[in-house]
């Protein structure tokens, strides 16, 4: 595996910078964004004419309390991750009590997307293992994700990680090893390409959605995310 650990935070302030306000966790945009797993869209627009099966690798989920030991996968990348526009990461939720990355990629492929639409997907036990990662395509890849719409929905799908937890934050709290599993993923995305914690957002917080849910736990999530350099 090339490993892109040199890579230093300059590079990033040479991207394309956020909309105005992304700091600001809590501003909502003003435009009709659609859920991404409610309601289709234009979003195929980004997508070309790509027709392909499930595409991707599953890191297992763990039972031990420290799971590490497989998360550098995610950066094994089938594209080069130098010259990559990632400055946000965005989180979602499937609004589904039972999904695996097969049901949620058929979800999307019927709303007009060529595959699935997210870069990673955790599992609760409910279908896919409990902490199970799916890496998509799009982020082998290193495309477009396709889980944002609206005013700014470009600027995210092309320049935001996009992260979905398979459950129903607005009916039930997620797994500990879900979380746990979010965490490490996220930690190490904003460690490999300088992304804030200001930067790590929720759906909702961009969107006129609910996703993640109410039940999503803001303040231990973020309170984790802030030992990570920025």
């Amino acid at each position: 595996m090339k490993s892109q650990r040199s890579r230093t935070t300059s590079q990033s302030k040479k991207k394309r910078s956020a909309p105005s306000g992304l700091s600001r966790v809590q501003v909502v945009w003003g435009a009709l964004v659609l859920a991404m797993t409610a309601v289709g869209g234009s979003l195929w627009m980004l997508d070309g004419n790509r027709d392909l099966g499930l595409d991707g690798i599953r890191l297992p989920s763990l039972v031990a309390p420290d799971m590490t030991s497989s998360i550098d996968r995610i950066f094994e990348t089938r594209a080069s991750t130098d010259n990559a526009p990632w400055q946000a990461i965005v989180i979602h939720h499937t609004a589904s009590t039972y999904g695996t990355a097969e049901s949620i990629e058929k979800e999307h492929k019927g709303m007009g997307l060529s595959g699935l639409g997210y870069h990673f997907v955790v599992g609760n036990g409910s279908g896919a293992g409990d902490g199970e990662v799916h890496v998509g395509y799009r982020w082998l890849d290193q495309l477009p994700g396709a889980h944002t719409a609206g005013q700014y929905g470009d600027w995210y799908n092309r320049n935001a990680i996009g992260i979905c937890l398979v459950g129903d934050g607005d009916r039930e709290e997620f797994t500990g090893a879900q979380m746990a599993r979010l965490v490490q993923a996220v930690r190490a995305l904003q460690r490999e390409f300088g992304i804030p914690a200001r930067n790590v957002i929720l759906h909702r917080d961009v969107a006129q959605t609910t996703s993640p849910g109410q039940y999503f736990p803001v303040a231990a999530f973020q309170e984790q995310l802030l030992s990570v350099p920025n």
